[in-house]
């Protein structure tokens, strides 16, 4: 019997779309679907928001191999041990795999195809869950990006998605499966109290991600460019746990996107909107890949001397929802009841703590690694240091977002506030945005300080101190 073919996913969870899963069924041989839980030190663990969102993928991709006459082995431990054992005890000849391009990432995947090449093992991997591969866009000095107009420029005009791979209908099953853990026995999802109830609305998995993509194009893209924005408006794509563990490809989303824009089902505008956001996302895995420090150092070098306050009473109010200002509040709920918030809410939520907090941006990054279920290594970093100031092409950081100003103008009737804040909901807009000005809080049933906080720090002075910060680093 043809010796089997390791397959080996990895931040790329789906059947369809998937070169390493179609090189595999095309070489005729037996396959074994196989996912490691790695955990060995030098790779961050994943937050807890993410795990939860792991385990609902897993099971959804054991289930649809199942639907193909094959399954999903599960093992848990080093790969660069896991792999070679488990190729040895069942025969494989080959490991194939799709390529990841985080930094701690890339330097054990080195060392796994090493210690399969020591035991005669072939390795084969293709293009990972990217539009392009990040040390495939140069500029014309030949080297990185580090402004995203010029990155996009390089990217857009000449991008065309390759043809779509189409998901297996069978796949050749070896003679004897190798022994898997139980996916339960990892405990990814949390026990008793299960913080994780809010989020029984996501639907993980390939089916769930297609299921999302649909209904974007379908009821979001019409009005994105404007709608994305608002908060208080199903306007976003919501696609970016889907994303992130690779339950669709970015290419499919491109697709879709363009498909809908040229049967009129969209507008150019629209359809650009969206399909910048990809490209961002490109960007910052771009950054990352020639920053490997993006997780830990600031990019701007100037911001290692940033004089960042320790300020534990204000962090923990930040993670509470509990600073008084009710737009960053509800997004910081909102984040903690359903592992997700709006992207515009994460700006200005980041915005607080790093310049009104004046809280190093390093603590929001982590906090919102544990809580997001949607936590990339790229994204989350990168976008991070731009609101901070510290990143590349980042927002200058004298910009400081007035958090009254934007939840007038991105939640104008409250509504937003109203879902995550709801001892405010009694206030009437624009006045829900700055309770502390509005002469009829009691018969609101508010009461400033007991019901709900007072603004924790006042938005003027806090601007005059982190522009007196910003002044002793620049330059």
């Amino acid at each position: 019997m043809t010796a089997p073919l390791l397959l080996w996913f990895r931040d790329d969870l789906r059947l369809a779309d998937n070169a390493a899963l179609n090189a595999a069924t095309d070489a005729g041989a037996p396959v074994i679907p196989v996912f490691v839980l790695d955990e060995q030190p030098g790779l961050r663990p994943l937050g807890g928001a993410a795990r939860w969102w792991l385990h609902g993928s897993l099971a959804a991709l054991d289930e649809n191999l199942r639907r193909c006459g094959s399954r999903l082995t599960l093992r848990r431990g080093s790969v660069e041990a896991v792999l070679p054992a488990l190729a040895a005890d069942s025969g494989a000849r080959a490991v194939l795999w799709n390529r990841a391009y985080e930094p701690a990432t890339r330097a054990r995947d080195d060392k796994v195809a090493s210690a399969l090449h020591r035991n005669g093992i072939a390795t084969q991997s293709f293009a990972g869950n990217a539009l392009v591969e990040p040390d495939a866009m140069r500029t014309g000095a030949g080297g990185s990006f580090k402004v995203f107009g010029a990155f996009w420029k390089a990217l857009r005009k000449p991008y065309r998605p390759g043809p779509p791979l189409p998901a297996p209908e069978r796949m050749p099953d070896p003679k004897r499966w190798p022994a898997s853990d139980r996916l339960e026995e990892w405990a990814l999802r949390p026990g008793e109290p299960d913080w994780a109830r809010g989020f029984a609305k996501w639907r993980p998995g390939e089916g769930g991600g297609i299921d999302r993509l649909a209904r974007f194009i379908e009821h979001a893209l019409p009005g994105y460019a404007i709608n994305r924005n608002r908060p208080d408006l199903p306007g976003s794509s919501r696609l970016s746990p889907h994303l992130r563990f690779g339950e669709i490809s970015p290419a499919q989303a491109w697709r879709a996107v363009e498909d809908a824009v040229a049967r009129d089902a969209a507008s150019d505008s629209d359809g650009e909107a969206f399909l910048r956001e990809l490209g961002w996302r490109e960007f910052c895995r771009h950054l990352l890949f020639h920053f490997p420090d993006l997780l830990s150092r600031p990019w701007r070098q100037e911001f290692e001397r940033f004089p960042w306050r320790s300020d534990r009473p204000g962090l923990r109010a930040w993670q509470r929802g509990r600073t008084g200002y009710p737009i960053v509040d509800a997004g910081m709920r909102e984040l903690w009841a359903t592992g997700w918030m709006h992207n515009r809410v994460r700006m200005i939520v980041a915005s607080f703590l790093t310049k009104h907090l004046l809280i190093d941006w390093r603590a929001g990054e982590a906090w919102f690694w544990d809580t997001l279920i949607d936590a990339d290594p790229a994204n989350n970093a990168a976008n991070w240091q731009w609101v901070a100031g510290c990143g590349a092409d980042a927002a200058p950081f004298f910009r400081i977002f007035n958090p009254v100003l934007q939840g007038e103008r991105f939640d104008p009737e409250g509504e937003y506030v109203k879902r995550w804040v709801p001892e405010l909901a009694r206030l009437p807009a624009p006045d829900i945005h700055r309770p502390w000005n509005y002469d009829r809080l009691r018969p609101a049933g508010v009461i400033l300080g007991k019901t709900y906080p007072e603004p924790i720090v006042d938005h003027a002075a806090a601007r005059r101190r982190a522009l007196e910060a910003y002044a002793r680093v620049k330059g």
